[in-house]
């Protein structure tokens, strides 16, 4: 499944992927990827300065992830470009879901939340 959602010329979308079962201490984990291309389809050079994630298990435990960039970049868009980076997500649970921000800022130094769209995670398993 491909989740995209759009925010101020900003594309976001999301291609979330079962991975792998794993033990991490001594849990069995449900290992999720994401794949997320950013669009800047604008008129103005931006910025992504740090992102919010929210993170909800299958027994709706919440985890919030706040930081600087994306895995250790913080990408310059012109208009036109793209950036693509990939992540992972492990959970206790067979199912769950993610959504958050990217904070951005643009050549006027106008700072904006670029929306990342609610995506699901679930193991191929879960839906027999």
């Amino acid at each position: 499944m491909i989740y995209n959602c759009k925010t101020a010329g900003i594309s976001v979308t999301v291609r979330p992927r079962f991975e792998r079962l794993v033990a991490i201490d001594q849990k069995i984990q449900h290992v999720f990827s994401y794949e997320v291309t950013i669009e800047n389809n604008s008129d103005v050079t931006v910025q992504l300065l740090s992102r919010k994630w929210i993170i909800i298990d299958g027994n709706k435990t919440k985890k919030i992830i706040e930081g600087d960039g994306v895995v250790g970049q913080q990408p310059v868009l012109e208009p036109g470009q793209s950036h693509t980076y990939n992540s992972w997500c492990p959970m206790i649970t067979p199912v769950g879901k993610m959504y958050g921000y990217f904070k951005m800022i643009n050549t006027s130094k106008k700072t904006f939340k670029a929306i990342v769209p609610e995506f699901l995670f679930h193991t191929p398993y879960i839906l027999n």
